[in-house]
């Protein structure tokens, strides 16, 4: 296979020479943020390799991005529980290795006094404008402190329920008198955290099915001033839909129906079991589906939380396809993991491409970078391997752009809520 550009260019390339670079999780102290610590940690002291890293694979070789040890953690979170106290229940559960979390404690701790209250609307009444404000302040004040050339932002945090439409969604002036009245909460506390890293100027990733910064007045807010991507990480099942969807396709088959289960415990087994915050997961796993195989085909498709599971996901899926002379064609999947340890290493992946993406003066929706999403935005490509080649191409292109110095200034933080 011939090299691609950037490996090509691997002596000629600017390496990272810009520093440290922040992470900065929404719900730092939930299953998959410790993981991410654990594994930042791990990998940079050597105790654990970069298994599972997307950035770490020879595809990307030459792509200048900032060390595993170059990457400071930091976030916000309702829950108090100690970053060390998580990641030793992870261990005790059968997920983390209890010598890695050993070998990183310290590290951790570290890590744990960096994270900060996160928005809860319940215990902090007020205008939500004043709450982007706090956010953000704690964002900024995190890289000054460390001293970071960039902060990516990644939406950790457990599955919301989506809200219902508004007018003020949809106009960036409506929603900035809407932020400054204290006594209305209009924005779910995922856009509350995505306006915040616009106003801090930090780069940011929506790995849920929230809202997120995916209402139009945000998106039309974050688009000329910082690079950004989602939605709703693509760990498992969905995954395996978007590698097998287009064989189907590809060979002329017509798929009938692709019925799907999910079995699950834990934290998101207990979110998705109420029925409104599964639907937005639902929708995003099922559309990229129906684009791949056709809108005709019958797709049911359960989540059911099985407490017992813990951490651990199995996902069932029977596939009926229609071969040669109308012959029947059946397969059938299996899919059983630990989400967390499918989905940490896609957001340090996505916490080094969007420093990349900031170093290059890249601003707006990144598509490219839809291959970690179920339902990426900017984008209406869902076939894995096509997926695969726009991200190697957009980084030899961003690779390019920095080479030549065309990278431009970080664009100025925007006041909440305000018009871009």
């Amino acid at each position: 296979m011939e090299p691609t550009p950037a490996q090509q260019q691997t002596a000629a390339a600017p390496t990272w020479n810009r520093g440290r670079v922040g992470l900065w999780l929404i719900g730092a102290r939930g299953s998959v943020a410790t993981t991410v610590a654990v594994g930042v940690h791990a990998i940079a002291a050597g105790v654990a390799p970069a298994t599972g890293c997307t950035t770490a694979g020879p595809a990307l070789a030459g792509a200048p991005l900032p060390g595993f040890g170059e990457i400071v953690l930091g976030g916000h979170d309702v829950s108090t529980t100690p970053l060390v106290d998580r990641a030793e229940a992870l261990a005790a559960s059968g997920m983390l290795p209890p010598a890695v979390v050993a070998a990183v404690r310290e590290a951790l701790a570290g890590t744990d006094a960096e994270i900060r209250p996160g928005y809860d609307p319940v215990a902090q009444p007020g205008g939500q404008g004043d709450a982007v404000h706090r956010l953000a302040s704690d964002i900024v004040a995190f890289r000054e402190r460390h001293g970071l050339a960039h902060v990516t932002v990644v939406d950790v945090s457990s599955t919301e329920a989506l809200p219902d439409d508004r007018p003020e969604f949809h106009d960036a002036e409506a929603l900035a008198a809407a932020l400054a009245d204290p006594g209305l909460a209009l924005l779910p506390p995922s856009s509350i955290a995505a306006l915040a890293a616009v106003e801090a100027g930090a780069a940011y990733a929506c790995f849920t099915p929230s809202a997120g910064l995916a209402l139009p007045a945000l998106r039309s807010i974050a688009e000329p001033r910082i690079p950004f991507a989602g939605q709703d990480g693509k760990t498992g099942e969905t995954l395996l839909r978007t590698v097998l969807g287009p064989m189907f396709t590809e060979r002329g088959m017509r798929v009938l129906s692709w019925a799907g289960t999910n079995l699950l415990g834990g934290g998101d087994g207990q979110t998705l079991a109420d029925p409104e915050a599964v639907r937005s997961k639902l929708a995003s796993k099922t559309r990229g589906l129906r684009s791949l195989v056709g809108e005709h085909v019958v797709a049911p498709l359960h989540i059911d939380n099985v407490p017992d599971l813990g951490d651990v996901k199995t996902a069932w899926d029977h596939v009926h396809a229609e071969g040669f002379l109308s012959s029947r064609i059946t397969l059938q999947t299996t899919w059983t993991a630990y989400d967390s340890m499918l989905a940490a290493p896609l957001v340090i992946d996505l916490a080094r491409l969007l420093s990349l993406a900031g170093a290059a003066g890249i601003r707006g929706v990144v598509p490219a970078l839809g291959g970690f999403f179920k339902d990426p935005w900017g984008s209406e490509v869902h076939a894995f391997a096509d997926q695969a080649a726009a991200l190697r191409s957009w980084v030899d292109d961003a690779t390019t752009r920095l080479a030549s110095g065309v990278a431009g200034p970080v664009a100025a933080p925007v006041p909440a809520g305000a018009r871009p």
